[in-house]
């Protein structure tokens, strides 16, 4: 196998903690987007969308999506599950990490993207350019503040968002919720329960890389 990581990026982080969580070595390629590496032609030729992560299998199959990726890995290496085990778990598991990536990493995107200067002209990941619109920003940054007092809500109840172990949907908002530094925003001072919670995930060794 072979993984194309950015060091700076979090979707990259995603894949890289997960492939941590599961213990494994894989040869890696780091990938810069500050110099837009991911946009030039011998990346393209692996990933025409231009976009990191990539997990090239061993099979020679190109999966470009965190969650291609973690389900390919969860198949191949099922111990320790990070997915769920019957079929109740396996649901919430999917039904969080979209809900995070939706009300969590989508709004960060759209708060940083269109605002930074290096983003100008590259508001949306990809091959196409599109103009940054700043009206975006603002409201991404008020989605990011009700996606933090819905965590909350949910860890206040839960020890782990999709439930009592720790799962995909734990590195996913982990990772979002930790890269929202870029936009300024971090856990408000009440939010007990996702502070807890922020730290215990911060102590495991995957969340060092």
């Amino acid at each position: 196998m072979l993984f194309y990581d950015c060091s700076t990026a979090p979707n990259p982080r995603r894949a890289r903690m997960f492939i941590a969580e599961k213990g494994l070595e894989i040869e890696t390629r780091d990938i810069s987007i500050a110099k837009g590496e991911q946009m030039s032609n011998e990346f393209l030729a692996v990933n025409p969308n231009g976009t990191i992560p990539v997990l090239v299998t061993d099979e020679g199959t190109a999966l470009t999506e965190n969650l291609g990726i973690a389900a390919y890995l969860e198949a191949r290496f099922p111990e320790p599950p990070l997915m769920g085990r019957t079929s109740d778990e396996k649901g919430l598991v999917l039904m969080w990490n979209s809900i995070v990536e939706q009300q969590g990493g989508a709004p960060v995107a759209e708060a940083l993207r269109n605002t930074h200067p290096v983003f100008e002209g590259r508001a949306i990941p990809g091959p196409a350019n599109y103009a940054q619109i700043p009206e975006l920003a603002q409201r991404g940054i008020e989605r990011v503040r009700r996606f933090l007092d819905m965590l909350e809500g949910r860890l206040a109840e839960s020890a782990y968002v999709a439930g009592p172990e720790f799962t995909l949907a734990d590195i996913s908002a982990f990772v979002f919720v930790d890269f929202a530094r870029v936009i300024r925003m971090r856990i408000p001072q009440e939010n007990k329960a996702t502070q807890a919670w922020f730290d215990k995930v911060a102590a495991r060794p995957s969340a060092q890389l």
